[in-house]
């Protein structure tokens, strides 16, 4: 065993030999290692030994196998040194000399060397010079760009500078200061366009109206112009009304202009046919820079957000109107101004960029506008109590609307609100046409006209339609049936027509449309305002019955004149009255109402003036003997009558009728209760008879026929029933009474039982006074016991026929 261990390490030892003989130093170190880690390292030792002694033999005989040929090599060195000393002497003396020649020439060549390097030194620097001048070139020019304030043509430096130019040159420490600085350089400019734009909204806010204004009259201008051409097509226009190409589109997100301005300072111009354009005032050129730096910024959503929100604070600053906009037109006209300068200039907006503004936005804001424009107009008009300052804010109302619909905004919202301004302009007109009727009606001397010559006959003719041949005929002096006031009322519709008509102007709506504004306004005017002024005068308590009667004939000329009203509205407005739904005056009921109030109040004024003559009257009821004569009181009262009645010629022949009955019944009535009076006791037959020549008194005057159309008794017919009491009184007809009382022919039909029995117990307390102081005579007590009991006899049959009546 120990035998077997011992040839294996012997090959291990030599396996390690042979590596250590073909293996490269550096590579030794392992192969030492695994000696030394073994055990027999001794042994190892030895057989190196052993191996380098063979190996320093093998040495050995190879020198002694080449030791002839190295001595013959030193031989021959040893010759070759000497001729080598002598060419270390040539060739140090030629080194010598050559070192003494060549010494200037070093010194020239060093020089060049010098020069040569400062040479390349040079163009090192004038091509870095180059490199770095146009950074430095445009690094001034955007300095100065900045400093003029023309930032969008900085801001495009400032991508060169910071694309083209600094990249070339990056490597320089000064390149990299300007890199730094370009955030804030880009910065800088992003506010500073941003102050420009501000200036520019706070600009505009502040000479929206002179833009609207300047847009206001433009449209005026170019309305006029289009209102010539319609009516001279042939007209050859030499001045546009509104300049074409004021603000081109903006293409490729290039500024409008380099100079920064709001509102361009342009004069008031006089002359209406050159009117420069709103956005003629305007320099766009702050939003236009600004919207495209910002677009450059990749920011063009945060400067439409601030452009948008801006505008919507402004709009609501002037959607506010002021306080006082309803004192005077020219509050309305500022109010309009301002509201079209904000959106012409939000139109030119949208049309001029790249949706900083779209139509949607436009939309709200003119919706917006529109709401509370209306309601502005609908609050402060209401104020308005004066129609020409109505009428010219309509015709303000519609030139602020033509002028916007010129832009292309919808306006209808604004005319139908004009139909309600319509309305309280009919309102006020009719107010003030109650003061102007008021005015007439109190200034009239209702009397007829009278005319003295041609002239005014043709003068009053023309301004009334009426035509009478009789009057014509008549020589002057002449008289017109109507009083002063019925031309002026008539030519005051015709006024009002016209404010009607002036209001219907430029609202776009059709002829049948403006015809049944104008007739409803008429009949309005008709029917209330005329109507309310002629009853106010019918109902004054001063009124006398002149007056009243001729306020009938004028009613009656009015009403006729009516047709030619409705003539006139047609002539107007060229629409037929058979077209379909055309409104019809029905101002003749006001005529004929008036009438029907002006003869009841001629009735009621005829009964008062009864009434008051009626009051004078006296009667001696307990007279013996009546006089020779009616009394005083009432031959004035028919004397009255007489000259009322002969008044009414010119009065329809109903009216005069009615009127004169009316008062008789009123007359025999109030007779009958004088005599029925319960604070008269007693009543004489001399009193009776007194009584009675007072009524044929009354009778006389309805036989002679003061009012012509009654046929033969008809008027005595109001005093039948006192007429029939008295006959039967004064004739003490009892037994024809009573035994054909309640048949048809019965001669005393309208005599009642219980008015004759009134009657007759007052005649009866009389009797018995007489009986008591006359008891002296006998014959003479025993008469009046007779008819005493004839009396009494009668009375209690006249109160068996009033039971029987009440049963």
């Amino acid at each position: 065993m120990a035998e077997l261990e011992s040839l294996e390490t012997a090959a291990e030892h030599e396996r390690i030999l042979r590596e250590i003989e073909s293996t490269d130093t550096a590579c030794i170190g392992p192969t030492l290692r695994s000696v030394y880690d073994g055990e027999e390292h001794g042994r190892f030792m030895e057989k190196l030994d052993a191996r380098i002694k063979n190996h320093d033999r093998e040495i050995e005989k190879m020198c002694n196998f080449h030791y002839q040929g190295f001595v013959d090599s030193i031989t021959e060195l040893l010759k070759v040194r000497g001729e080598a000393q002598k060419l270390k002497s040539q060739v140090t003396e030629t080194n010598h000399k050559l070192q003494v020649d060549g010494k200037e020439l070093l010194i020239s060549m060093e020089e060049l060397k010098q020069c040569r390097m400062q040479q390349r030194n040079i163009a090192t620097t004038v091509d870095k010079l180059n490199l770095c001048l146009p950074v430095l070139e445009m690094y001034t020019k955007l300095r100065e760009q900045m400093k003029t304030k023309r930032h969008y043509p900085a801001l495009k430096t400032l991508e060169h500078l910071e694309h083209t130019y600094l990249p070339l040159v990056s490597h320089y420490r000064f390149c990299k200061i300007m890199a730094d600085n370009i955030p804030k350089l880009r910065e800088e400019i992003k506010e500073v366009s941003m102050s420009d734009l501000k200036d520019f909204l706070e600009s505009i806010r502040k000479h929206s109206d002179k833009i609207g204004e300047t847009a206001m009259k433009q449209a005026q201008l170019q309305r006029n112009l289009d209102s010539i051409v319609s009516q001279h097509p042939k007209v050859v226009i030499g001045k546009k009304a509104k300049k074409d190409g004021a603000s081109p589109e903006v293409n490729g997100m290039s500024p409008m202009s380099e100079q920064d301005s709001g509102i361009l300072d342009v004069e008031d111009d006089e002359d209406d046919e050159e009117v420069p354009g709103a956005q003629d005032l305007v320099d766009f050129s702050p939003v236009y820079r600004c919207l495209h730096i910002y677009s450059v910024l990749g920011a063009r959503e945060t400067f439409e957000n601030y452009y948008r929100k801006q505008r919507r604070k402004q709009a609501r600053l002037v959607l506010q109107p002021p306080s006082n906009m309803h004192e005077t037109l020219d509050g309305y006209r500022k109010y309009f101004n301002q509201i079209v300068g904000f959106f012409v200039v939000e139109d030119h907006i949208l049309h001029t960029t790249q949706g900083l503004v779209n139509q949607a936005y436009i939309d709200e804001l003119w919706e917006m506008a529109l709401s509370k424009t209306i309601a502005a107009l609908r609050t402060h008009s209401s104020y308005c109590s004066d129609p020409n300052l109505v009428l010219d804010l309509k015709n303000l109302i519609v030139h602020f609307a033509d002028t916007l619909q010129g832009y292309g905004f919808p306006v209808n919202q604004l005319f139908d609100m004009l139909l309600e301004v319509r309305d309280q302009y009919s309102e006020i007109l009719l107010k003030k046409w109650s003061g102007v009727f008021r005015n007439i009606l109190d200034s009239d001397n209702y009397s007829p006209i009278p005319v003295t010559d041609e002239e005014v006959y043709k003068k009053i003719v023309g301004q009334f339609p009426f035509q009478d041949m009789e009057l014509e005929k008549q020589s002057f002096p002449k008289k017109f049936p109507f009083s002063e006031f019925v031309p002026k009322v008539y030519n005051q519709i015709k006024e009002f027509i016209y404010a009607c008509l002036k209001f219907s102007e430029d609202l776009h709506l059709s002829s049948t449309e403006v015809d049944d504004m104008i007739r409803k306004s008429t009949n309005l005017l008709l029917t209330r305002t005329l109507n309310n002024c002629l009853q106010s005068v019918i109902k004054r308590k001063n009124i006398g019955l002149t007056e009243l009667v001729q306020i009938i004939i004028n009613t009656t000329h009015l009403e006729i004149s009516c047709k030619f009203l409705e003539e006139f509205i047609t002539n107007i407005t060229n629409v037929l009255p058979e077209t379909v739904h055309t409104t019809k005056l029905y101002g003749l009921t006001t005529f004929k109402d008036a009438r029907h109030a002006a003869e009841e109040e001629i009735y009621t004024n005829l009964n008062q003036k009864i009434d008051q003559f009626l009051q004078l009257a006296d009667y001696d009821w307990m007279a013996t003997e009546p006089h020779s004569r009616a009394s005083d009181y009432l031959l004035d009262l028919i004397a009255f009558l007489h000259s009322t009645f002969a008044v009414f010629t010119h009065l329809p022949g109903k009216v005069a009728q009615t009127a004169c009955m009316s008062a008789c019944k009123h007359l025999s009535t109030s007779l009958m209760q004088l005599l029925l009076e319960a604070e008269v006791k007693q009543i004489t037959l001399g009193a009776l008879q007194q009584f009675n020549l007072d009524v044929k008194e009354c009778e006389r005057f309805a036989r002679s026929g003061p009012v012509p159309g009654f046929q033969e008794d008809t008027l005595q017919l109001a005093f039948i029933n006192l007429r029939q009491l008295l006959d039967l009184f004064i004739q003490w007809d009892w037994s024809t009474y009573l035994a054909d009382y309640g048949q048809p022919t019965c001669k005393y039909l309208r005599v009642n039982p219980t008015t004759a029995l009134i009657l007759l117990e007052k005649i009866s307390r009389v009797m018995k006074d007489t009986s008591r102081r006359n008891n002296v005579f006998a014959q003479f007590r025993k008469n009046e016991r007779d008819k005493q009991k004839l009396i009494d006899t009668v009375a209690k049959q006249l109160r068996s026929l009033i039971n029987s009546q009440q049963s």
